[in-house]
């Protein structure tokens, strides 16, 4: 990869709740300070995954390594067995550039630790990978305010409680939701860890990362985010490998503002209800923008 790309990434929420906090009782993530909403950078990575391993159906040079229920050492001993090193053997690990190359098998045949990187130290050692695509947390544009819900289910786990709901009972539960929000995250991808890891060496990975963001959310619908859309993703592209201006000057280039006579009638219900403007006048020597959603 020649590049170095930095981009910022919109997507929305409507009814629904977008990233669930486990420490405080699946609540919508939020910034206690400001009351902004927060979506953390591995609940994305998820979603890029998930999507990578269903339309790449797992296969090598696509498969996912951080995935439901997968063993982790095993996938380490593939990259042994195939490079015929006895796993068993600490001393095979040290042996010339072995290390080197067990490393380079796993980022060759599994997307997301050449993408996003990888400790693989785990018993069977397989070595370390730091990622070149790299997302901070989405936080929202507007402060949210979580609505809460109280759900009820008819059906039962034993017979005791089926004679309790003899009376009517019903089991109670609680379900958090925001009415709507849109959020902004920030990406980089550096060139060259890219070419460390081999991210992109195939031609296909930055196009599949691109489509991740673009149609994720098309195959991740549960009854807490039936409403998650993508709604943006302006790029600005490198000609270099180490940048041709600083990350933060880039974004600032990116504006979101409310329509003024949306505010007037309370808050924000959909992406309709903002403006979002790129500032491509007098760009930086060696920078290009584009908008791919």
């Amino acid at each position: 990869m020649n590049n170095r790309y930095d981009f910022v990434y919109l997507f929305d929420v409507i009814d629904g709740n977008p990233n669930g906090d486990p420490d405080a009782g699946n609540l919508p993530r939020l910034d206690p300070e400001t009351g902004q909403g927060l979506v953390t950078d591995v609940c994305i990575k998820r979603k890029i995954r998930n999507y990578i391993g269903l339309t790449q159906e797992e296969q090598p040079p696509f498969e996912i390594y951080i995935k439901d229920k997968a063993v982790l050492n095993q996938q380490h001993e593939r990259a042994y067995h195939a490079l015929n090193i006895d796993p068993k053997a600490k001393e095979d690990w040290n042996e010339g550039d072995n290390a080197t190359r067990i490393t380079q098998w796993m980022c060759q045949n599994f997307f997301d630790i050449r993408a996003f990187g990888a400790v693989m130290t785990t018993g069977v050692n397989a070595g370390q990978v730091r990622g070149p695509v790299q997302f901070t947390f989405g936080r929202s544009i507007d402060p949210i305010i979580s609505a809460e819900h109280s759900i009820t289910r008819c059906a039962v786990t034993t017979e005791k409680e089926a004679k309790k709901q003899e009376g009517g009972n019903r089991t109670m539960g609680r379900k958090f939701t925001i009415p709507y929000a849109l959020y902004r995250m920030h990406g980089f991808i550096n060139a060259n860890l890219a070419s460390q890891t081999g991210f992109d060496t195939n031609g296909e990975d930055l196009d599949l990362l691109w489509s991740s963001l673009a149609n994720m959310f098309d195959h991740d619908r549960a009854a807490a985010r039936g409403q998650m859309s993508p709604q943006e993703l302006i790029v600005f592209q490198h000609k270099s490998p180490l940048g041709n201006a600083p990350a933060h000057k880039l974004f600032s280039r990116v504006k979101i503002k409310r329509f003024e006579s949306t505010v007037e009638s309370g808050p924000p219900r959909s992406f309709s209800d903002y403006k979002v403007t790129v500032d491509d006048d007098g760009l930086p020597q060696g920078i290009t923008v584009e908008r791919k959603i």
